[in-house]
């Protein structure tokens, strides 16, 4: 792969100037999906040249077009291929594997932005963006709690103060052995303990800050609101939207205090709680109060950033609150380093006994949760009710439903690593008391979970074999006259069925986000209420009851296990193999596509980088040769080029045709992300660009039509495709043709038929009137997909 010069382009606002003389070249700007691909498949050329960019995102084209704009008439029928290739902003090098520890703050930050669309309930929505903001914070308290678990409750307190335990595992430096000189005392275990959960912290903070100085320092084009912006259907066009620098900024410095401030609590409170004992020393224990004092005032003044300030869209603010990023995380530290003093100071008598009180923390965890989700399902419900969206995912409780996803990921994670370490450290003549009871209980809910899920799942399979049975009429009917292949006709029809599960994906979170919800506030009442485990709390209970509290017990416990040792594993894969990567990149191109508004330790928002890369290229690109310019996404590269587009100044929008296949702008972004890809945003789209048409198969699980109401819609989608693109064999495929799903859109000929429509449609400068009245051959028995 060759590399050219890279042109010189504008810098700071966009100046508009005389409109350029027409070149008639034309541009096709091919935006690829999830997955990733190279710029030689993209542009079916061996030979390729990076035109501009860099090794992680760039704009490429065949060697032979790098000066197509000096040589209109080199492409007379058809426009210059030019490949945007953004995959490694999602699968890059083996770091990327430590992501896979941001996975429930990537689900919780999707749920910030699944809030119904209710344009007129300004305060609402700054309700709702608050109370996902404050559920990303208990995450990550959370998260250090489990640390704090196992590193101080599990190890330096419960094994180090067990015999057995600390001469079986004595190579940490706080698992001396007792009797064995100044380190055994709890306090200054604790305090050597405190390490692991403090470079947790700051683990996290160093992955948040190494990649918001790479994706979100992309600054985007600089430009002025249009009137019709800020009035507009949707945010995705707001000059700031793409440039969230300042709040990420803000929330990792409160997080980063967030979770200093739980381990210098979990250092500190045991310290002052055998201080407060009876005839205990008076200095400590005044000293004590004022540290959990100053403890409780770091934490009021992290909440309260959280709740300050939501995100600046409507202009690009570049500020960055230098004071409150390093003094917040400054401060937290200096009572963590007056919380390690405090509790290694010397107190004679004192001896670890049973365990910390993990329960009260986990529990309090719990139940702040499960209110927030319950504020923010009602505040979600109050936006769905003011402005209903028929096709809005759970009626617009989706944001709810992965919020609490979101909670339940945490505490398997929590869990999981607590229930192993602690199966670890006991063994053979080694008792040590374990995690705490909560912990225990919220493993044990799984397996019912599992059953339910299990009961959801052949309900779907047995509706999908109804469905493929239906199918087979259908695709009999669409070859007439070919002859029949039985087994042909079963796998296209079973295809198609399968294809439709997507649709099913609000069930399947509805279900599990339910019974997530009613088994683990039962998990929560049980472990409070009777301070045992369940076999425990079940032991005077019937046989029946009995038995299974024993049951999901144990297998919870094993589950749990089990899904750590394979989140272990795959990371570790994925750290060594290229490939492993590439398919977490692929979770991370769905999942990382919105800005950083609820957790600064998701991973980070490949969009700030690939949408201002697009926009800049389209907008020089037009203004400097006044060409004809598709933008042609497949896939999640659909979803890019829609929020390019709508980053573009309405007078370029308007010279740019949209051509998007495999696009999932309405079946998934439009359902669950219904404030920003609702029918209003969509039909704006519409109506902004010059044209725009929309390719989709009956065997796509992803893509789908746009479903745009009224004269709308079959000027965007064009009917199904055929797939495949033969029944039998002809003699134009004389073997088998391949049934393509969600791939190859170009290999159908009626690729190339609508794009030279869309291209004949452009006019420079001007755009011509748009048609409504009628509709393109083939297009009047577009339908749409159920």
């Amino acid at each position: 792969m060759e590399r050219a010069q890279q042109r010189p382009g504008t810098s700071g606002r966009e100046v508009a100037g005389p409109p350029p003389a027409p070149t008639g070249i034309a541009l096709e700007l091919l935006v690829h999906g999830v997955g990733g691909t190279t710029p030689e498949k993209m542009l079916d050329d061996p030979r390729t040249v990076r035109i501009t960019g860099d090794d992680t995102a760039a704009v490429f084209r065949r060697a032979d077009d790098v000066d197509a704009e000096a040589r209109p008439g080199d492409h007379p029928g058809g426009p210059v291929p030019e490949a945007y290739v953004w995959c490694n902003l999602t699968s890059g090098n083996g770091a990327r594997a430590l992501w896979l520890l941001l996975l429930p703050f990537m689900v919780v930050n999707l749920a910030h932005w699944m809030r119904p669309a209710a344009p007129d309930r300004t305060r609402t929505v700054r309700l709702y963006g608050l109370l996902v903001r404050l559920v990303g914070l208990t995450l990550t308290v959370l998260l250090v709690a489990a640390a704090c678990e196992v590193a101080l409750d599990l190890g330096a307190w419960q094994c180090a103060g067990t015999p057995a335990c600390a001469a079986r595992h004595s190579w940490p430096v706080f698992l001396p052995a007792p009797g064995d000189g100044w380190w055994t005392a709890p306090g200054r275990r604790l305090a050597v303990a405190a390490l692991v959960p403090a470079a947790l912290t700051a683990l996290l903070w160093y992955l948040s800050h190494r990649t918001w100085s790479a994706y979100e320092s992309a600054e985007p084009m600089s430009r002025t609101a249009e009137p019709e912006e800020e009035t507009g259907r949707t945010a995705l066009g707001r000059p700031g939207f793409w440039y969230g620098r300042r709040l990420v900024a803000r929330l990792r410095a409160a997080h980063t205090a967030a979770g200093l401030l739980t381990v210098a609590a979990a250092v500190a409170t045991p310290a002052a709680h055998f201080d407060r004992r009876p005839g205990g020393p008076a200095a400590l224990d005044t000293l004590g109060w004022l540290l959990l004092a100053g403890l409780a005032a770091g934490a009021a003044g992290v909440v309260w950033v959280v709740c300050r300030r939501g995100r600046s869209e409507h202009r690009l603010d570049r500020r960055l609150d230098r004071h409150l990023v390093r003094r917040l995380p400054l401060g937290a530290l200096l009572l963590l380093l007056l919380a390690v003093l405090y509790a290694g100071w010397s107190r004679p008598g004192w001896h670890a006994v049973g365990r910390l009180p993990g329960d009260a923390t986990f529990g309090g965890i719990a139940l702040v949760q499960g209110a927030l989700v319950v504020a923010l399902g009602v505040t979600a419900h109050l936006l769905h009710r003011t402005s209903p969206d028929p096709r809005a995912a759970l009626r617009g409780l989706g944001g709810p439903a992965v919020a609490l996803l979101a909670c339940a990921l945490g505490a398997v994670m929590s869990g999981g690593v607590a229930q192993r370490v602690a199966d670890w450290l006991g063994g053979p003549g080694v008792a040590v008391t374990g995690p705490p009871v909560l912990l225990t209980w919220q493993a044990s809910t799984i397996p019912p979970l599992l059953v339910v899920l299990l009961v959801l799942c052949g309900r779907l399979a047995g509706r999908t074999g109804r469905l493929a049975r239906a199918e087979r009429v259908a695709v009999e009917l669409d070859h007439p006259g070919e002859p029949k292949d039985p087994e042909r006709t079963r796998r296209i029809a079973r295809t198609r069925a399968m294809a439709t599960l997507t649709d099913d994906g609000p069930l399947v979170v509805g279900v599990t986000s339910a019974a997530t919800f009613a088994l683990g506030a039962a998990a929560l009442v049980g472990a409070l209420g009777s301070g045992r485990t369940p076999a425990g709390a079940a032991e005077a209970a019937p046989p029946v009851v009995r038995g299974a509290a024993e049951t999901a017990q144990t297998f919870g416990s094993w589950l749990i296990g089990l899904g750590f040792l394979l989140f272990v594993t795959w990371g570790r894969r994925a750290y060594k193999d290229a490939s492993a990567r590439r398919t977490i990149g692929i979770l991370w191109d769905v999942g990382t596509f919105w800005p950083r508004a609820a957790h600064p330790f998701a991973p980070p928002c490949y969009a700030e980088r690939a949408v201002p890369d697009l926009t800049w290229r389209m907008a020089t690109w037009t203004r400097a040769t006044g060409g004809q310019l598709v933008l042609s996404g497949h896939s999640q590269g659909s979803v890019l080029a829609a929020a390019a587009a709508w980053q573009l100044t309405p007078p370029v929008r308007r010279r740019v045709a949209l051509l998007t296949y495999g696009s999932p702008l309405e079946r998934l972004y439009g359902r669950w992300f219904p404030a920003h890809f609702g029918p209003a945003a969509l039909i704006a789209l519409h109506h902004d660009v010059d044209c725009w048409r929309n390719l989709y198969r009956l065997t796509d699980p992803i893509g789908g039509p746009v479903r745009l109401p009224g004269d709308d819609g079959p000027d965007v989608d064009r009917a199904p495709l055929k797939d495949p693109l033969a029944y039998g064999r002809t003699a134009r495929h004389p073997l088998p043709a391949p049934i393509l799903g969600h791939s190859d859109y170009q290999a159908d000929p009626v690729f190339v038929e609508e794009r030279q429509r869309l291209l004949a449609r452009l006019r420079p400068g001007l755009p011509t009137p748009r048609h409504r009245g009628g509709q393109p051959a083939g297009a009047a028995d577009a339908t749409a997909r159920g």
